[in-house]
């Protein structure tokens, strides 16, 4: 019931910046939580970071100080504002929401989690 589609990713050189977006669109009652995963070839995928609907962050150790997500409720998006890249943050990023997609979920207080299909970013030394 969520459909999510990221842009922004890209080829950039070690320092600079990228800013990733992620609209989610479908029939929803709410989202609570929009974020980013990211996996790098032969690794696990990992959080890098999340915002909830009140606004509270959180970061992967690795990226704080560098990267900063924010939202818009309204318009349920969610960025990420990626600066000071470093080679190792090459990855494919994947933007994620957890939603209420039904009265039912509500009342049951299940979220569904959705998943994009992934923005390459590249970062050479």
């Amino acid at each position: 019931q969520v459909q999510l589609v990221e842009s922004g990713g890209g080829l950039v050189q070690a320092g600079g910046s990228l800013r990733l977006s992620c609209v989610a669109s479908g029939i929803f009652v709410e989202i609570n939580t929009m974020g980013w995963y990211r996996q790098a070839p032969g690794k696990q995928r990992e959080l890098v970071a999340s915002i909830s609907r009140g606004g509270a962050q959180n970061y992967v150790d690795s990226v704080k100080g560098r990267f900063t997500v924010s939202s818009d409720n309204v318009k349920h998006t969610v960025q990420l504002q990626m600066n000071n890249l470093k080679p190792e943050d090459s990855a494919v990023y994947f933007c994620y929401a957890d939603a209420i997609v039904s009265a039912r979920d509500a009342f049951m207080r299940d979220e569904t989690t959705t998943w994009g299909q992934g923005t390459r970013v590249t970062i050479s030394s």
